[in-house]
């Protein structure tokens, strides 16, 4: 698909061919040195990781995009709450947590009833996966590491989890899954090539199920590791990224942690701004801001 524009009018395609051509990382820029204030400094970068791709089937996919306002929340919502803010407020995605073993959620109400009426209202979908994380994270309410020695192993295994899930809710083939990584601290290569090797072997086996890979992670942290793999060469990389930075900025250009050249054809969401309490046809929901110019379910 040629770029489009980052207008703020809806943009939805529904297309049976490749959803962009392969990630070309390409060389840096001559001279140009991307900073970004309180950042550390990026890991050493290992030798590459390739794995085997199944990318003439990835290629018949098809592919739906969206770009303008989207947000996700813990649970998903009541139907109700769905229905006032599609008539009232500025969002046409949604983000849910399809599956995972470290959800901070019970998801009591995701169900393949939920996703159709939902759906019937005009929402497009966000699946996300909460699984593994980094093996240097910090973060003690998700205690579940990934084991750097099995760490493409992992993926595949939390791949299939996921694409059962997608099957069973009733989205499409093509559908995206976004990987939730969340963020750790830079520095440690060890900790960054296992988050590498997770999310390569995630995508071949999500490209092997039928289903388009996502990642979504701190634009300080995962988004800079696996742009960084990216040009030194790992493979297959997700079809889409999703970088949280909060600075309110309704926009999708990389904030620095993405090249110009990097997941550019309607492959990336930015989450601008997170825990946020918003209130639209008297129904108040907490949650986390994004602007969309990526894939969404089918």
């Amino acid at each position: 698909m040629a770029p489009a524009s980052l207008a703020t009018a809806t943009l939805v395609l529904l297309l049976a061919l490749a959803p962009m051509a392969p990630l070309d990382p390409g060389p840096a820029e001559p001279g140009r040195r991307v900073e970004l204030a309180g950042a550390a400094r990026a890991a050493p970068v290992p030798p590459p990781t390739v794995l085997s791709d199944p990318r003439k089937k990835r290629e018949a996919l098809p592919v739906k995009v969206f770009t303008g306002a989207g947000f996700d929340a813990c649970n998903a919502p009541e139907l109700a709450t769905m229905r006032a803010w599609r008539e009232a407020s500025p969002y046409r995605a949604v983000g849910v947590y399809v599956s995972g073993g470290q959800r901070a959620c019970d998801q009591h109400r995701l169900t393949a009833d939920w996703v159709r009426q939902v759906r019937a209202m005009g929402w497009l979908l966000v699946p996300t996966h909460v699984g593994l994380q980094a093996p240097c994270s910090t973060a003690k309410q998700k205690p579940h590491r990934i084991d750097p020695a099995t760490a493409v192993d992992q993926g595949r295994a939390e791949a299939a989890e996921a694409a059962r899930a997608v099957r069973a809710l009733g989205l499409g083939q093509g559908s995206p899954v976004y990987l939730d990584i969340e963020s750790y601290p830079r520095g440690d290569a060890a900790c960054a090539k296992a988050v590498v090797d997770f999310t390569l072997g995630w995508t071949q086996a999500l490209h092997a199920a039928g289903y388009h890979s996502g990642f979504y992670s701190s634009a300080d942290s995962g988004v800079r590791d696996l742009a960084a793999a990216a040009r030194a060469g790992n493979s297959p990389m997700p079809d889409v990224v999703w970088y949280a930075r909060w600075d309110d900025r309704a926009a999708t250009d990389g904030n620095g942690a993405l090249g110009a050249d990097q997941w550019v054809y309607h492959q990336r969401i930015h989450q601008h701004r997170g825990d946020v309490q918003e209130t639209y046809g008297g129904a108040t929901l907490a949650i986390d801001r994004n602007q969309l110019d990526g894939l969404v379910a089918t």
